[in-house]
């Protein structure tokens, strides 16, 4: 009976967001960035519970087709790695992450093993196999968390720092950093990547849009005022996650996994550019003052979408993930300062950051203690990206391959 009365209230739900998405026509829809599901799997059953998760998934991404929306794409995460792995050994290890790797380029979805280290009495060999993974494996992607509700972990940092140089001199074109974050108090559940991971028995999904054309037409309509932009942003946000609550709850109760919420962050990717959005909020280019005003007003917005939010739920700053953000980067009007000033206000830390070729694992455990001593501070989700490419320095160009990423110049550091 209960399952019956939730897929009638979702089913209800649904219903209402198709009258309330009438009310937003003039505005663009925002693409759904991912459906990410979270499991816990066994060497001997893989397949089967990969495909049982691809069966969920799947139903709420035709669920949103239906509503009209364009989904980017699907998410699997296992439990974490340490305990993905356990008892194999590590050639052993790999070579079942590989098998991972393979079947999520065939199933077409996008793998994450979990954290490397979630404390600073775990393991470190655990993130000395996952440098080796990231270096070969194409599609996994993974973290490590820096901080928690216990405060910095000091020796987590310094095995991200290590592994960050590691897969930056083995990975092909130093690319395999993109695939790794390091996260401070980001709790589990989170749909967006690297970051995202979870400890618990799996059967579990959340949504995350790609918002940020929305950000862009609400600054464009509202000149500048700060009140009506956040009004007005906190109901185009309101409009879409609403309708993402209604498929989460509907999949939810015909399935029996569980739904853990939405992240309402108007993410970024290419031209559908979150520096732009803050561009026509200032009239200046981002970096310039009132980025800060931006990214408070983004933000606020967010906080402010009444669903059950889950992960970073703030703004995202991608540097090379995005088309402006790339130029500007190579323009220097904003630097790794300016970036973790704007994540007092907002988030998500240092996304996506092109570094010269000699910086030394300390200065990549000083910017990664950086970012978690801010986020504990404030007790707010934030990551690191960090991409060093050996042999490039300042005034150099990047050199990546992917359609999904911008080329820009590396800077000195601060």
């Amino acid at each position: 009976m209960y399952k019956i009365r939730n897929q009638f209230a979702a089913g209800l739900l649904l219903i209402l967001c198709s009258v309330v998405t009438a009310h937003a026509q003039s505005y663009t829809k925002p693409k759904v960035r991912a459906i990410t599901g979270f499991v816990r799997i066994e060497r001997a059953r893989y397949k089967q519970e990969i495909g049982a998760a691809m069966a969920v998934l799947d139903a709420a991404r035709s669920e949103f087709r239906h509503q009209g929306y364009t989904v980017e794409g699907v998410r699997i995460v296992t439990q974490p790695l340490s305990e993905l792995v356990a008892g194999q050994s590590d050639s052993d290890a790999l070579a079942f992450l590989k098998t991972l790797d393979q079947l999520s380029a065939k199933e077409h979805f996008a793998l994450n093993i979990g954290p490397g280290m979630l404390s600073d009495s775990d393991d470190p060999h655990t993130m000395e196999l996952l440098a080796r993974a990231l270096s070969t494996l194409p599609n996994a992607n993974a973290s490590a968390i820096i901080a928690g509700d216990d405060g910095i972990h000091w020796k987590v940092i310094h095995a991200a720092a290590t592994l960050v140089q590691y897969v930056a001199a083995h990975s092909p074109r130093s690319q395999g950093t993109f695939n790794f974050a390091a996260t401070a108090m980001l709790k589990p559940y989170g749909p967006f990547y690297p970051g995202g991971y979870h400890t618990g028995t799996g059967k579990q999904f959340s949504i995350a849009f790609e918002g940020a054309n929305v950000v862009q037409e609400v600054f464009a309509r509202t000149h500048g005022d700060f009140a009506q932009s956040v009004a007005e942003l906190t109901r185009q946000l309101t409009i879409h996650c609403k309708v993402a609550e209604a498929i989460g709850m509907q999949v939810a109760a015909r399935t029996g996994w569980t739904f853990m919420g939405v992240d309402p962050t108007p993410a970024p990717l290419g031209d559908v550019s979150i520096g732009s959005a803050i561009e026509t909020y200032t009239g200046a280019r981002f970096g310039s003052s009132g980025t800060m005003t931006a990214a408070l007003i983004i933000t606020t917005a967010v906080k402010a979408v009444p669903v059950k939010q889950i992960g970073y739920s703030g703004l995202m700053v991608p540097v090379m993930e995005d088309s402006d953000l790339a130029r500007r980067w190579a323009e220097g009007a904003y630097d790794t300062d300016s970036l973790l000033a704007y994540s007092a206000v907002c988030g998500t830390g240092l996304d996506t950051v092109p570094l010269p070729g000699d910086v030394s694992e300390g200065q990549l455990e000083r910017i990664l203690g950086d970012v978690a001593s801010l986020a504990w501070k404030w007790h707010k989700p934030l990551s690191a990206r960090l991409q060093p490419i050996p042999g490039l320095k300042a005034g150099d160009r990047t050199p990546f391959k992917d359609p999904f990423l911008f080329n820009t110049t590396v800077q000195p550091l601060p």
